[in-house]
């Protein structure tokens, strides 16, 4: 379970160290003991919105803890306080334990089993002593769960299936390479006649970081004509499920897509209600039924008589409960919802806003493509500038440049904005942050460029107060414009270094430096929690590619997504403004220097 594992890993850490995440896996483990229980799904949903607030908080729960403001958490009512209290206090937590010991090991991981829900478990824990996985697929194979009640041949098979399937379900996919695979699905598919209106849905709708299931909407009223389509298409290797309203297929990149046909007057309450999240679904629906509504996947509703109020898009519903219609990356129930309804969303940035990219290598390190390629590239995708910005020497697995080195680039790029302009190269660098603060190039050198982004590239185990502390004297530096990946983390890789993020957001807003949000699908640092933190603390944000072949460029539009879902406008965005108004901005830092 989620917690156990974190709190197995982190079992020699100190009291102080617990994180919010951990608190989080902790409610969210409950939760799923007291379904296995079969419990009141009222404290079942408690518990898991108490794990999604904190889960998703900026602001650090052990401080609110030594506050004595729990109780401030949304969510967070007289029970789980004291819970959580009880955790912070002693690093355990009876109650959970007790739940954990009314459980049999590895029973909880058979809900992980699309159609086993916590009655059929509890019936085979009963009858066949299967509290695992394996002896779940043991009893399966063996016809033994067939007989059972509420089972029978046909669940028994479909039972199997799913088990053999797990370990795709299980896995979650990068946003780029999930959102691009249901772009191909929705390409081949539009122009069918029998497709009125088409779209992704889901977590991939909302752009969320991972997605578990690529999931696809179509309005139509001739569904089976739409199946036999989905199920035919040439990147289709095999049909997992085929039915009049939803269908599964197996891509031959092996990614499932579930695609689900529904009327084309409910095609907006539909596209609506599968987006989610879970939560702001419930929290709408809270709204609705608060005015005399009833909101489902079929539409809004007149709770007394019955009749519709709005289905077709999702707009007219989000109006006719009196809220700004919700842009899909906000509905995450983090505030948008209160936000709609005083009319005070944010106008979200959008790729159509991005001036220039501030974080491109070449071959001169370790790029695959010459500058000039590069500038070529971005000048045809429409951008005004980007900031040629390759390692500095102490990264020498990336082929870091020497001083020597950095004048014979700004020498080439000089050459290059003659050619080029008015399309421009700003001569950056990429500069590593020593293990005690200091960076890899002396002010001589950095005042040779026009761009300076910082990183760490190394030494990645230290504490976090020594962490905190060498990120934060780097960016204090008077010359750095902007601290590249903040966290470091690869994402299902590599965590991301311990480090103090409201720390170093706040010497970012004093010293009036920006934090980059990382485009690499693998990165996407910062994460979009802590791009909002950002911008509410007015820290500018750089959306770059990090782009080390002329493909990665095409990678802005992730960027894009995670300060989308940090609320981030365009005037958040510092390669939002045009290539003067970036100038200015850096002459005023460097004078100020």
């Amino acid at each position: 379970m989620a917690f156990a594992a974190l709190w197995c890993r982190n079992r020699c850490r100190r009291r102080c160290a617990i994180s919010n995440q951990e608190v989080a896996a902790l409610l969210e483990d409950i939760a799923d003991l007291l379904e296995v229980k079969n419990e009141n799904q009222f404290r079942v949903r408690a518990y898991r919105e108490a794990a999604r607030t904190i889960g998703g908080m900026t602001e650090d729960v052990l401080k609110l803890w030594e506050e004595g403001r729990l109780r401030e958490i949304p969510g967070v009512g007289p029970s789980i306080a004291s819970k959580i209290d009880e955790f912070l206090r002693t690093g355990r937590l009876q109650y959970y334990e007790e739940l954990r010991a009314q459980t049999p090991v590895g029973f909880t991981q058979l809900l992980s089993v699309p159609g086993l829900g916590p009655r059929r478990a509890e019936i085979l824990r009963q009858k066949l002593g299967v509290t695992t996985l394996a002896q779940l697929e043991e009893a399966l194979r063996e016809h033994r769960v067939r007989g059972l009640p509420g089972f029978g041949e046909k669940v028994e098979e479909n039972l199997l299936r799913e088990i053999e399937r797990l370990p795709q379900r299980q896995r979650r996919l990068l946003l780029g390479v999930a959102l691009p695979a249901a772009e191909e699905v929705i390409s081949l598919l539009r122009g069918h006649p029998a497709v009125a209106r088409i779209s992704e849905a889901g977590s991939i709708r909302r752009r969320v970081e991972t997605i578990g299931d690529i999931d696809i909407l179509v309005a139509s009223d001739r569904p089976l004509e739409v199946m036999d389509a989905f199920t035919t298409l040439p990147i289709v290797k095999e049909t997992l499920a085929k039915g009049p309203t939803k269908s599964s297929v197996l891509t031959k990149s092996n990614l499932q897509i579930d695609l689900r046909v529904v009327r084309i007057q409910e095609y907006g309450s539909a596209l609506q209600y599968f987006t989610g999240s879970k939560s702001h679904n419930i929290a709408l629906r809270d709204i609705a039924i608060a005015k005399g509504y009833k909101l489902s996947e079929y539409g809004l509703f007149e709770a007394d008589t019955g009749r519709v109020i709005a289905q077709e898009t999702e707009d007219q519903i989000y109006l006719a409960l009196g809220l700004e219609p919700i842009p899909p990356e906000l509905r995450e129930n983090r505030g948008e919802l209160e936000a709609a309804a005083r009319r005070e969303l944010p106008d979200l940035v959008q790729l159509s806003d991005i001036c220039g990219d501030l974080q491109v290598h070449s071959d001169w390190s370790d790029g695959h493509n010459s500058v000039e390629e590069m500038a070529r590239a971005a000048k045809d995708l429409g951008l005004e500038y980007i900031a040629m910005t390759d390692h500095s020497q102490g990264l020498g697995v990336a082929g870091g440049l020497t001083p020597e080195r950095v004048v014979e680039q700004g020498a080439l790029i000089r050459d290059l904005n003659r050619r080029l302009a008015p399309f421009r190269i700003l001569h950056g660098a990429e500069v590593d942050i020593r293990a005690d603060g200091s960076l890899d190039y002396d002010d001589t050198v950095l005042r040779q460029l026009d761009y300076i982004c910082i990183s760490v590239h190394n030494a990645f185990g230290q504490s976090r107060e020594r962490m905190t502390q060498r990120v934060a004297k780097a960016l204090q530096h008077p010359l750095v414009h902007a601290l590249n990946h903040p966290t470091g983390r690869l994402i299902g890789r590599r965590r991301g270094y311990d480090l103090d993020l409201e720390e170093i957001i706040r010497v970012a807003a004093e010293h009036g430096k920006a934090l980059e949000i990382n485009a690499q699908p693998d990165r996407l640092d910062l994460d979009d929690v802590w791009a909002r933190r950002a911008k509410e603390a007015g820290v500018p944000l750089v959306i770059s590619t990090d782009a080390h072949e002329l493909g990665h460029l095409d990678f802005m539009r992730y960027g894009v997504f995670v300060a989308r879902r940090g609320w981030a406008e365009k005037g958040d965005v510092l390669n939002t403004r045009s290539l003067k108004s970036l100038e200015a901005w850096l002459h005023q830092r460097r004078k100020a220097a």
